[in-house]
């Protein structure tokens, strides 16, 4: 555990979390936003439509690009990309998952999109790593902003479960019309129906996302029925080694005649 610089990171991190906790009853009393989780994460409150800067973003920025190798390899060993030509990540970060897949698929062409501040860290990275002919980074908010079309394969990795219900269809509304017909999401997180790691989904992100003041833990079942109410078809669960970490979701934006649109 030592040498695993990941995983270093996620139990530093929970310092944070602990704090919060130190005194639930106050935890609980507190609006949402208040807590030491959601300052360290100040995108948790989706609705305040406002700048950050780079001291308010680089803490939890850092962590999600050292915490990637926990799950790059998970997500890329369930799906070849070896027959797509183009990945967006949605809610990219500093580039970590799109860097790892572009090492991995030669030919494949990239992009990151995610908020302005986020996008310049992203921006420094992705040059430092030598990949800037091949990852274009691009500025928005998912809940505002459209995403940037070309990509036939959009991936959102340890993103759903941050948000709520209607954010989540806003995000999934957007990757579906910014997908052609053949396109298809990949849709990773950890989820609370996995079998043997029930606590682990359920228990454990639960109360962290209860004290980060944003999201819930969902089960493979309801994000398929969130998908579909955006538009797309049924989700296929892919294998993976170890979906204690993270669980993978496939799926397709459904044919217009079998499309039903949310009013």
């Amino acid at each position: 555990m030592v040498g695993n610089a990941a995983l270093a990171a996620m139990v530093e991190h929970h310092t944070v979390l602990y704090s919060d906790l130190a005194d639930p009853v106050a935890l609980l009393r507190s609006p949402a936003g208040q807590s030491a989780l959601a300052r360290y994460w100040p995108y948790a409150d989706a609705a305040r439509a406002r700048p950050l800067s780079q001291r308010e973003i680089d803490p939890y920025s850092a962590l999600m690009a050292a915490s990637m190798p926990l799950v790059a390899d998970e997500i890329l060993d369930s799906y070849s990309l070896a027959r797509h030509s183009c990945l967006l990540d949605v809610g990219g970060g500093e580039g970590a998952f799109a860097s790892a897949a572009a090492r991995r698929w030669p030919h494949l062409k990239l992009k990151v999109f995610d908020l302005p501040a986020v996008a310049q860290r992203a921006r420094r990275q992705v040059a430092a790593s030598g990949l800037a002919d091949r990852v274009a980074v691009y500025e928005g908010s998912f809940l505002a902003d459209a995403l940037p079309l070309g990509a036939d394969v959009i991936s959102l990795v340890r993103v759903v479960h941050d948000h709520d219900d209607d954010h989540v269809l806003v995000l999934l509304n957007a990757v579906r019309k910014a997908l052609p017909p053949h396109g298809v999401l990949m849709l990773a997180e950890p989820m609370s129906d996995t079998p043997g790691a029930q606590a682990m989904g359920d228990a454990y992100f639960g109360i962290y996302l209860w004290a980060m003041g944003s999201g819930k833990p969902r089960s493979a079942d309801r994000l398929g029925e969130l998908l579909v109410q955006a538009g797309f078809e049924r989700p296929r669960s892919l294998r993976n080694f170890m979906p204690l970490q993270t669980r993978v979701l496939l799926v397709r934006p459904a044919t217009v005649a079998n499309r039903v649109d949310p009013e």
